[in-house]
C-alpha cells in the first residue's frame, strides 16, 4: 500500500502552483520594488526569506524522550527562606515539577535571591521530597558557590540517596565572571577551579549535571542568537577541559555539563536556536570521538524583553517564548513572572507563570510530538544558518585562546556591544516594537502589586584577580520607561502630566490616521495627547490651543491639507505661545516653508522617536 505523503492531493480541486506562480503574484504587488524588500535579516545578518519549500530528507533533532514533557521550573528567589519555602511548596502542589533556587549575587538574581547558608538551604527545601523526581536547579554566583556543597550536605542529612535526586548544581564561574566583569580566581583556572568540586559531588553519587554553560549572559546583555550559542559552546568546552584535567573521561564528563538559553518573543529564532545548540553540541562530541547523545538544555524566558510598563503584555511574551523553547526541545523551562522587572513577584504573578506552562503542556499537548519543526523549510534553513554563524564565532573564540582569554581581550564584549547598539537604534526608531512601552502605551494603567521586598545590591566578592568589561544585563524598554518615569514625576509634583495639543486640520478622514499615530508617539514618552477641536480658521485653532494648557503642539492631517493649511496654522500656534511645534509626517518639498512658519520637528514612522521625545522634555519641564 502506498503511504507516500507526496501523493496526497489535499488541494486537488485547485490547479498546481509553484514558486514561479507565487513570484508572479508577488511582483504584481511589489509594483517594481525589489524582491529583497520582503527578505528579513536577523541581528547576525542571516537572511529570512518570505517563503520556503519543504526541507527534504530532514531528520528530527534528538532532544527530550519521545512524548516526554519538559520540566516546569519555578524560581525560588525570596530572600526570606520561610516565605521561599511556602512559595516552593505551593508551586509543587499546583503543577510545577521543578524548582530553580536563585541565590543572591547570581547573574539572574536581579537584586533578590537566597543567601548561601546551610540553614537557609534547609529551610527553603523543608518538606520538598528530593527523591520524588522533583527537579532542582541552582543558579549560583561567585559569592554563593558554597550552596552547592550545602545542598549536598542537606541531601545526606535528610537520608536521600544522591543518585535518585534530580539536581542540576549550576556551577558557572565563566558566566558569572562575564556578567560581573571580574573574578577572584586566576584566569588560567577559571572553570577549572570548580572541577574538583564536581569530582567530589559526582564521587558522592550525584548524577548532575554540575556545570551550566549559560547563554543568558550574552542574551541579557543584548547579544544575538549566534553570539549566545557560541558563548555556550565555548564555556561548555572549557568545562569539558576542566573535567578532563580532573581525570574524568570525556564520555562521562559530557553528562556532567548542561546548558541554559534565553527564550524570547522571536518565536522562530528561539525555536531554531534551541535546535541549533543540539546540532552544535553533537559536532563537539564528534570532535571528541564520542557518539552524540542529547544535551540537557534549560530555557528561561528572557529578562531583556520584560517591560515595567503595561506588564500584563509580558504574559503574552512569556507564552510565545515558552512555546518556542518547548517546541525547540528544551528539557526544562522557567517562565519569569510578568512583574519580575517591577520587583519580587507575588502569588498571582507566580501562578500565571506556572499556569502558562501547564496550559501549553496539559491543554495544548505541545510535548506530544518530537521536534515538530523537523522538515519545515524556514526553520530548517534558520537552524542551519545559525549553526554556521555560531560555529564560526566559536572557532574565533577558540583561536583567541578560549572563552576566558576572549573575554579578557574584549572580543566577545565588542561583538555583543555592536549588536546591542544596532538593537537600541531599532527600538528608538520603533522598528522593533515593544507593545505597551514604545507602541500602544497606556498612561492610565493601574499600579501592579509585587512583594514588599526591596532589591539589594549583590554581596561583595573577594578581591578581583582580574577584570574586564562586563556583559551587564539590560532591558530593551528602559529608554522609554525613563521618559514615563519623568512624566510620573511631573504628575506627582505639578498635579498633571506634560501634554501635547493635537492640532487636527481638515475633516476626520484627513487627520485621524496621523492623529492616532501622534497620540501613540507622544504617549510612549509619557506626554499626554489632547485632541484639539477642529477649528475653522487659525485664530480659532490658537484659541483652542491656549485653552488646552499644553506647552507644545503637533499638527495632524493629510499632505493635501498641509499644503494649504499647515503654514498659517503653525504661525497661529507660535503666536499663541507654543514652545515647540511638531508636524505628524515628513516635511517634503514644503519643509523649508514649514520650518520658517515655526515647525521645529517632524514625527513620522521610522524616525528616532526616543531622541525626539527626550528633546520634547526640554520644552516641557
Amino acid at each position: 500500500m502506498t503511504t507516500e505523503t507526496d501523493d496526497l492531493r489535499l488541494a486537488a480541486d485547485f490547479a498546481p502552483a509553484g514558486e514561479a506562480d507565487w513570484r508572479k503574484l508577488v511582483d504584481g504587488v511589489l509594483k517594481g520594488a525589489a524582491f529583497e524588500k520582503l527578505v528579513g535579516k536577523t541581528y547576525d545578518g542571516l537572511k529570512i526569506q518570505p517563503i520556503y519549500p519543504r526541507a527534504r530528507n530532514a531528520a528530527p533533532v534528538a532532544g527530550r524522550a519521545p512524548a516526554a514533557p519538559w520540566q516546569i521550573m519555578q524560581r525560588v528567589d525570596h530572600p526570606d527562606p520561610a516565605k521561599a519555602n511556602a512559595q516552593a511548596l505551593l508551586d509543587l502542589e499546583n503543577g510545577a515539577t521543578g524548582l530553580t533556587l536563585v541565590f543572591a549575587g547570581s547573574n539572574a538574581a536581579h537584586g533578590f535571591g537566597l543567601t548561601a547558608n546551610a540553614d537557609v538551604v534547609a529551610r527553603a527545601l523543608d518538606g520538598v521530597h528530593l527523591d520524588a523526581a522533583i527537579a532542582i536547579e541552582l543558579q549560583l554566583g561567585e559569592t554563593s558557590l558554597s550552596a552547592a556543597a550545602q545542598l549536598a550536605d542537606y541531601v545526606k542529612q535528610r537520608g536521600f540517596k544522591p543518585e535518585v535526586c534530580n539536581i542540576r548544581f549550576g556551577l558557572d564561574p565563566i558566566g558569572d565572571a562575564a556578567s560581573r566583569g571580574a573574578s577572584s580566581h586566576d584566569a588560567s583556572t577559571l572553570g577549572g577551579n570548580s572541577g574538583s568540586l564536581v569530582k567530589q559531588l559526582h564521587g558522592a553519587g550525584f548524577k548532575g549535571p554540575f556545570f551550566a554553560a549559560d547563554g543568558r549572559v550574552v542574551h541579557d546583555a543584548g547579544g544575538s542568537e549566534a553570539q549566545e550559542l557560541a558563548f555556550v559552546l565555548a564555556s561548555a568546552v572549557a568545562y569539558l577541559r576542566a573535567l578532563e584535567a580532573e581525570g574524568i573521561p570525556l564520555d562521562t564528563a559530557r553528562d556532567l555539563i548542561s546548558a541554559r538559553l534565553a527564550a524570547d518573543t522571536d518565536q522562530f529564532l528561539t525555536l531554531a536556536k534551541f535546535r541549533s545548540l543540539r546540532r552544535l553540541w553533537a559536532r563537539i562530541e564528534d570532535a571528541c570521538g564520542l557518539a552524540p547523545k542529547p544535551f540537557f538544555i534549560s530555557g528561561e524566558t528572557a529578562w531583556r524583553m520584560l517591560t515595567r510598563r503595561d506588564p500584563y503584555v509580558n504574559m503574552l511574551r512569556a507564552t510565545i517564548a515558552a512555546f518556542a523553547a518547548g517546541l525547540g526541545g528544551a528539557n526544562a523551562v522557567t517562565v519569569l513572572p510578568h512583574t519580575a522587572a517591577l520587583g519580587l513577584p507575588d502569588a498571582f504573578a507566580r501562578r500565571v507563570a506556572r499556569n502558562t506552562q501547564l496550559v501549553l503542556l496539559e491543554e495544548s499537548n505541545l510535548a506530544r510530538v518530537a521536534d515538530p519543526a523537523a522538515g519545515a523549510g524556514g526553520i530548517e534553513a534558520l537552524t542551519t544558518a545559525l549553526c554556521t554563524a555560531a560555529w564560526a564565532l566559536f572557532q574565533e573564540i577558540e583561536k583567541a585562546g578560549g572563552v576566558v582569554a576572549a573575554l579578557q581581550a574584549g572580543l566577545i564584549q565588542s561583538k555583543v556591544a555592536a549588536v546591542r547598539q544596532a538593537r537600541a537604534a531599532n527600538i528608538a526608531k520603533r522598528r522593533d516594537v515593544l507593545t505597551g512601552a514604545s507602541e500602544f502605551p497606556n498612561l492610565g494603567e493601574a499600579e501592579v502589586a509585587v512583594e514588599p521586598v526591596a532589591p539589594v545590591a549583590p554581596p561583595p566578592s573577594g578581591k578581583a584577580a582580574f577584570t574586564f568589561a562586563a556583559l551587564a544585563p539590560i532591558r530593551l524598554a528602559e529608554g522609554f520607561e525613563r521618559l514615563r518615569d519623568r512624566s510620573d514625576a511631573l504628575l506627582k509634583s505639578k498635579g498633571q502630566r506634560p501634554s501635547v495639543f493635537l492640532a487636527n486640520l481638515g475633516t476626520a478622514a484627513d487627520f485621524t490616521a496621523r492623529a492616532t499615530f501622534a497620540r501613540s508617539f507622544f504617549e510612549a514618552g509619557g506626554i499626554a495627547a489632547i485632541d484639539g477641536q477642529v477649528a475653522a480658521d487659525p485664530a480659532a485653532l490658537a484659541a483652542a490651543y491656549r485653552a488646552s494648557g499644553a506647552a507644545i503642539a503637533c499638527l495632524c492631517s493629510s499632505d493635501k491639507v498641509y499644503a494649504e493649511a499647515a503654514v498659517p496654522a503653525a504661525k497661529a500656534l507660535q503666536a499663541a505661545g507654543a514652545r515647540h511645534i511638531y508636524l505628524a509626517g515628513r516635511g517634503g518639498e514644503q519643509e523649508a516653508a514649514l520650518r520658517e512658519a515655526g515647525i521645529g520637528s517632524f514625527v513620522f514612522a521610522g524616525g528616532d522617536a526616543l531622541t525626539t521625545l527626550e528633546d520634547a522634555y526640554t520644552h516641557l519641564e
